[in-house]
């Protein structure tokens, strides 16, 4: 599929709605994508052995693709996972978020490359907190909408709404492209990502995110989404763009 490529700013008004207990809720969808790099220990060579092996042949990732690694595997092998968490811990603390990286829910991850995508419509009473762990492999982190674009790297960091979408793309490229992950080049970076709650006062504080933005609507629905400008929307895989499918 073909599409135009966005603005570099939002214009659309934005709600995920969002499962919060057994009621679905509203809220503001933010465009502030925080970064930095982080010092992380030494991986052994036998734990990331054991990724490539996993990746190429357990999991067969095709471009675009994202999927899990068994954190329990790594953690056998890895020495130093208690002091990568601490770094990213240290690093969400410094941005006002005391404690709260270690009480969310952690997860390893593997892609090679991801398309455009939002994360809304199952995490949308989330932020990602993601730290890269694989050595540079010319690729980028894009937010399309807000025009964000950080270059991954060991030790980036990145924290982020699940709403607001965004891919995994060569570094020189401008948007998604299959060729782009070919089976000769070796980009498949490996990931720590965190589930934040996004009602958590202090995240939803750095974010810039408000609630209750659409209370009558939310109560209509029964399942998660994102909207734009009042329809149900969701985001062209190869640019980005928002694409509205229907009113309720």
């Amino acid at each position: 599929m073909s599409c135009p490529p966005p603005s570099h700013r939002l214009q659309e008004r934005l709600v995920s709605y969002f499962w919060s207990g057994d009621a679905i809720r509203s809220r503001s969808v933010s465009d502030v994508v925080l970064s930095g790099t982080v010092r992380l220990p030494p991986l052994p060579a036998r734990l990331t052995a054991d990724w490539e092996r996993e990746t190429s042949s357990r999991l067969g990732l095709e471009p675009g693709d994202v999927d899990t690694l068994s954190l329990a595997r790594a953690r056998a092998r890895w020495p130093g996972y208690r002091q990568c968490v601490q770094v990213a811990s240290d690093w969400t603390r410094m941005l006002g978020l005391p404690e709260l990286l270690v009480a969310s829910e952690v997860a390893l991850m593997a892609c090679r490359g991801t398309r455009y995508h939002h994360d809304g419509a199952y995490y949308g009473g989330a932020a990602f907190c993601n730290l890269f762990l694989s050595e540079d492999r010319d690729l980028d982190l894009h937010f399309p909408a807000s025009g964000h674009r950080i270059a991954l790297a060991r030790g980036t960091v990145v924290l982020f709404d699940t709403a607001q979408p965004h891919a995994v793309i060569a570094r020189r490229s401008s948007g998604f492209d299959a060729v782009d992950f070919s089976p000769e080049q070796d980009r498949t970076p490996v990931f720590l990502t965190w589930e934040l709650p996004i009602e958590n006062a202090d995240l939803a504080r750095l974010l810039g995110v408000d609630f209750d933005v659409d209370p009558s609507t939310a109560l209509l629905l029964d399942e998660a989404q994102v909207w734009s400008n009042g329809v149900r929307a969701n985001v062209c895989a190869d640019s980005g763009r928002w694409l509205r499918q229907r009113s309720l």
